[in-house]
Formats: C-alpha cells, structure tokens, sequence
C-alpha cells in the first residue's frame, strides 16, 4: 500500500478510512507540524523527505506546486466530499490503478449523484 503524508486540512476521517484500507498515512499532527502555518513548499518537502505522497484539499497551491517541482513523491489533490469514506475509496481505487505515484498529481473529484 502506498506511503501518504495528510497535510493540516487534510480531514482525519478519511485519514483513518485509508489507514482501514491498509495505507500508511502520516499526518501533520503525527510529526508534530500541526498548527505551525508551514508554508506549502515546506510541507511537500517533508513529504518527499519522508518518501510520502501529499494529500491535500489545497488544489490550487498544490497543482502549482507539481507543475514547479519535477521531483516529489505525488501530490494527491481532492475537492472537499463530506462522504469521507466514499472519498477514501475513491483515492485508494486511484492508487491502485498506478504503479508508483512518485512525481503526479493525482485529482480525486467529489462524485456527483
């Protein structure tokens, strides 16, 4: 399963869901960076630091972020979804449909319906 590291508005539930689905997810407040302001390049570095793909709800500052770095170990960016395990399956399914997520942007959309 794959290596994940949840940054500070990263929401818990689906934390929790895709540590349930066997990933090894990290959080802001496991490594004790939680409530710091730590700006985004920051954290993507630790993230790569730490051999850890991000996943985030800050789309914007992140996808920015891939297109300057040609090195990380993936940003998984997601739109809000209040169905956190709905949310949780959809970036597992993600996951497994690639064989490394090291250096993409993976985009995890809310599902209408």
């Amino acid at each position: 399963m794959s290596r994940l590291y949840g940054d500070e508005n990263f929401p818990m539930p689906v934390v929790q869901a895709l540590r349930e689905l066997g990933h090894d997810v990290l959080t802001c407040l496991d490594a004790g960076q939680a409530d710091k302001a730590i700006p985004d390049e920051d954290v993507l570095a630790f993230a790569v630091a730490e051999q850890r793909a991000v996943l985030t709800i800050n789309r914007k500052d992140f996808i920015r972020l891939h297109l300057q770095n040609e090195c990380h170990c993936g940003i998984i960016v997601c739109t809000f979804n209040a169905d956190f395990l709905a949310q949780a399956k959809q970036i597992d399914a993600a996951l497994e449909q690639i064989s490394e997520p090291s250096n993409q942007l993976i985009r995890i959309n809310r599902l209408q319906g």
